[in-house]
């Protein structure tokens, strides 16, 4: 690349990666307006946007960095100085994500499957009244499905109560196949924060560690 060619192009790169570096200060400045770290939400809120804003910030740093060099091939020019000290914050950031990102998911993990319990309890309240029926409970329970319509009128007793059985074992079907589709979601929810959040957070941090050695050695 020519010197003329590499004047021209590092002024560009500069307010370009500049520029991505600002909207993320901007993004800031919006958490900052609103701080409250005691609030868990809101510690959450801060991983969401600094990981998923981060990218940005991350392009923008090599921009700035590339621009420096073309600039300066030699020594530390103070935009080089500026690109270093900013990726060294970025990555301290970094740091404190982790462990907040790591207690959320354990926080969601733990709330989903205290829900899920309360599930597989009912399932199980449901296995046992329909294990432990007396013939009195069936027909309290006939009586209440031909209120409903659920039941054929000219059904005899003996098949009213055999209908009754398959309700309450369509009925603990049901609840099984929506414990099972909770399990799922649960497993997809974790596994897209842990990789979207505490996963991508430790490969930014080792992208601005990198960066930040390339600007100041």
């Amino acid at each position: 690349m020519g010197t003329e060619t590499s004047g021209r192009l590092a002024p560009v790169l500069r307010w370009i990666g500049l520029t991505l570096v600002v909207l993320l200060a901007l993004q800031f400045l919006v958490l900052i307006s609103g701080w409250n770290w005691a609030e868990d939400n809101f510690r959450q809120l801060f991983v969401q946007v600094l990981v998923s804003q981060s990218p940005m910030a991350l392009v923008g740093l090599v921009l700035m960095l590339v621009g420096a060099r073309l600039d300066a091939p030699a020594g530390r020019s103070p935009l080089r100085i500026t690109t270093g000290v900013l990726s060294i914050l970025l990555a301290i950031a970094m740091v404190v994500t982790v462990p907040v990102s790591m207690g959320g998911d354990k926080s969601l993990a733990e709330q989903t499957d205290q829900q899920l319990q309360a599930g597989e309890g009912q399932v199980q309240m449901m296995r046992s009244q329909l294990a432990a029926a007396t013939p009195e409970a069936l027909d309290q329970l006939v009586q209440q499905a031909d209120q409903a319509g659920q039941l054929p009128a000219q059904a005899s007793a003996t098949q009213k109560r055999q209908l009754v059985r398959q309700l309450m074992g369509a009925q603990i079907k049901r609840a099984e196949d929506q414990l099972n589709q909770q399990r799922r979601a649960r497993d997809l929810n974790v596994n897209q924060r842990r990789i979207g959040g505490t996963v991508s957070a430790v490969v930014l941090l080792i992208a601005f560690v990198l960066i930040a050695l390339a600007a100041l050695l």
